[in-house]
């Protein structure tokens, strides 16, 4: 097969790639448009599969826009700046009904409303890799690569975590911190006049209290840091160990091992999304986080019952719990054994999952707890269409789980774009019970 690819995009997939035929093969290629016919190179080939790199745009589509970031195509955080916001949602819709139903036979012809979001400036939170050799230089990783691709400036940022990056380029490139520093995790506060870091490095080669000194000094808007030495996956903190995140009417401490949504212009938009109407006796909130939407669902239920794993997460719910005067009962284990046990039939059911999803056990689990309502909030569409081939009991779900049966329809379908410029989609879907 020749090194060079001629063919036409017939479709985008999730995950960032145009999808493509030619001489029997099956190509995936990225910064393309469906209906472009492109020139590219094989980087890997299994039988007919191929992935390859782009090399020529030979037709472009009338959409094709001219990316806002000079290290766009090398840089490997973002996908989509060739194309158009409105465009992007587009794209993203379409993938989203595919996916859901080539994998979860789940065909979902309804609308699907659309939560948007500013394309720049909305990342609350970021994570830069740090290059040592053959000069320090702080930026992402190149896109499939684990090299370290230097920038200058990120759009995606919030501007206060844009100039706490800024910041943090000139500690790593003139040689201020140490040349161990492996990576460095910044998050904003609500207000975006805070932040905190979690600096992880090889090994120490100072004290963690000069490390946090060094800083400090050269990132005025640090308000805690922590540091972790990966030789001896020792740890050491300075600051109070959190942020404030306020939404919905409550303050949530965030702590730096927590999780809080990353898109600062649409936090209040999902919860009020998510918690609509919900009420009655009783709420379960899985995958609950620092308590996010348990903290309003206490509004409209007697009782919330929250379960996650992650314990830094479960301890920021309690003291959120407690600071808002609210009472949630909480459960630190893993959802899916918390659903292998029997448990009252709830009115309503939340889940924000991992990108791994509830998976099919659970997922059955779930529906044998028969709430009327369940609102399922994804970040992966494959790992949704799996799970909801369950709760619907599409023909998808015998080849999961044998012994399944038709439990929920779907009512509403909404995709909240997170993540602008990227591939990355959150989806929240309605479930009502059918019994």
């Amino acid at each position: 097969m020749p090194e060079d690819l001629h063919f036409k995009v017939e479709k985008l997939v999730y995950g960032g790639d145009g999808l493509g035929h030619a001489d029997g093969n099956t190509i995936f290629v990225p910064y393309v448009l469906p209906g472009e016919e492109v020139r590219a190179e094989i980087v890997t080939k299994k039988k007919t599969l191929i992935h390859a790199r782009l090399l020529e745009v030979l037709t472009p589509a009338p959409e094709r826009t001219a990316p806002v970031c000079a290290h766009y195509g090398a840089c490997g955080g973002c996908h989509y700046q060739h194309i158009p916001y409105d465009a992007q949602v587009r794209l993203k819709t379409e993938i989203l009904r595919e996916t859901l139903s080539r994998l979860g036979g789940i065909a979902w012809d309804g609308p699907v409303a659309h939560h948007v979001s500013p394309a720049a400036g909305y990342r609350n939170r970021a994570q830069w890799a740090v290059r040592s050799l053959p000069q320090p230089a702080l930026g992402y990783f190149q896109a499939g690569s684990s090299t370290v691709c230097e920038i200058k400036e990120c759009s995606v940022l919030s501007p206060g975590l844009a100039e706490v990056f800024g910041q943090l380029q000139a500690l790593v490139t003139s040689g201020t911190l140490p040349g161990n520093l492996k990576e460095i995790e910044a998050f904003a506060d609500s207000s975006d006049e805070k932040v905190a870091i979690n600096a992880a490095f090889t090994a120490f080669s100072k004290s963690g209290a000069e490390l946090a000194k060094i800083l400090q000094r050269g990132v005025p808007r640090l308000a805690s840091v922590l540091l972790n030495d990966q030789s001896s996956q020792k740890f050491e903190l300075a600051g109070p160990g959190f942020l404030t995140q306020e939404a919905g009417g409550f303050r949530y401490k965030v702590s730096h091992l927590s999780f809080f949504q990353v898109n600062r212009f649409l936090i209040e938009e999902l919860l009020e999304s998510v918690t609509r109407g919900a009420t009655g006796a009783l709420a379960l909130d899985l995958y609950a986080g620092v308590g996010f939407f348990s903290l309003p669902l206490t509004r409209t239920f007697k009782k919330v019952i929250s379960v996650d794993a992650n314990l830094a997460a479960t301890h920021d719910l309690r003291a959120n719990a407690e600071a808002a005067k609210v009472k949630i009962q909480w459960h630190h284990e893993q959802v899916d054994a918390f659903l292998r046990r029997p448990h009252a039939r709830p009115d309503f059911v939340v889940l924000d999952p991992p990108r791994a999803g509830l998976g099919a056990e659970a997922a059955a689990n779930l529906a044998k707890l028969g709430a009327p309502e369940i609102v399922y909030l994804s970040c992966d569409p494959a790992t949704l269409a799996r799970d909801l081939a369950v709760l619907t009991g599409s023909p998808k779900s015998k080849q999961l789980l044998s012994g399944t049966s038709p439990r929920y329809e779907i009512a509403s379908v909404a995709l909240f774009d997170l993540f602008p410029q990227t591939y990355h989609l959150e989806t929240l879907v309605r479930l009502r019970f059918a019994p």
